[in-house]
């Protein structure tokens, strides 16, 4: 069995490939497990370090000769996590459109043209919402009011209707925000969610660029990973004709994590605080609660608390985390 990773230098992308190589299998299009004999992952930069098992692809998703060359008759499962990140796609509007659009309507046309019916799953994102009141469900109507929000919007309807035709066998999942990210900030809106976290706990200054009584709806890259595996494990004929979930979050408010960052050992004086509207804007479109009934019911499972989510950035990512 083959399995791509698209976006596989990122640190989700990397997490995941490190966790399928532990685990050594999947489960194929009759639901057994069958041995991975291949991780390709796919991005437009070089990883530094190469997962155990893994093959590197260094190339643009965007490309039909790349998608060509990654996607085959043996490729089971297509993880595709390759996109640009809200802020950047609110800025860049061909950019977005091309990576987070277009790359995606090649990769589903070309796992239809091979007539094998892969598994695709799909990271979309709570910003395929707008700033819904009242319960928010997965079936809840999309309406987004970013550029980013509605690129992940289409790109769930597409993929739910080749899976309607039969063309994959797919499923979309709308990602809380992810925290605590390792590294360095990057141009995604949430970016603050991590830094407000990572950087005082590495004794470095951030300044958050919104208010602090901002909500996040957000879970740990572990979750997110177990996430993925689950459901490459799934039968998704059980999810019916909706192919598209909300996974579980936490509601936590920046003050919030400010409090549980000083429980674990982090120096709160290390932020400041100066307000962007530009990000604050594209913050308020998110929902910041969301029910998730039917991905509780297919066993999948969130953290248990902020200081939970802080407890495996510091054993897993900390140490790792450049100066």
């Amino acid at each position: 069995m083959k399995v791509l990773i698209t976006g596989g230098a990122g640190f989700l992308g990397n997490k995941l490939a490190i966790a399928l190589s532990e685990k050594g299998s999947c489960a194929d299009a009759s639901g057994r497990q069958a041995a991975i004999d291949e991780i390709l992952l796919l991005d437009h930069v070089e990883l530094r370090i190469l997962p155990a098992g893994c093959r590197a692809v260094v190339g643009d998703v965007a490309d039909p000769a790349v998608i060509e060359r990654v996607i085959d008759a043996d490729t089971a499962v297509v993880f595709h996590l390759a996109a640009v990140v809200s802020g950047e796609a609110e800025e860049n509007f061909d950019l977005g459109m091309r990576v987070n659009l277009d790359a995606t309507r090649l990769l589903l046309e070309r796992c239809r043209s091979l007539g094998t019916c892969p598994k695709v799953l799909f990271a979309s994102s709570v910003a395929a919402f707008g700033p819904e009141g009242g319960r928010i469900l997965s079936s809840t109507p999309n309406r987004p009011l970013t550029s980013y929000g509605t690129q992940k919007a289409i790109a769930e309807l597409m993929l739910n209707d080749y899976a309607r035709k039969g063309f994959i066998q797919g499923i979309a999942f709308r990602l809380p925000t992810v925290v605590v990210r390792p590294g360095r900030p990057n141009r995604a809106a949430s970016s603050f969610a991590s830094s407000i976290l990572r950087e005082p706990l590495q004794g470095q200054a951030m300044v958050c660029p919104v208010r602090k009584d901002v909500g996040v709806w957000l879970t740990s890259p572990r979750s997110i990973v177990s996430a993925f595996i689950h459901g490459a494990d799934l039968d998704l004929e059980k999810l019916g004709t909706w192919r598209t979930l909300n996974l579980p979050g936490l509601t936590v408010a920046l003050e919030e994590m400010v409090a549980a960052l000083v429980r674990k050992g982090g120096d709160a004086g290390l932020i400041s605080w100066e307000l962007d509207p530009a990000i604050q804007k594209i913050v308020d479109t998110w929902p910041v609660s969301i029910d998730t009934p039917e991905a509780t019911a297919l066993g999948f499972v969130t953290d248990s608390s902020i200081d939970e989510v802080i407890d495996i950035f510091l054993e897993e990512d900390i140490e790792r985390a450049p100066a």
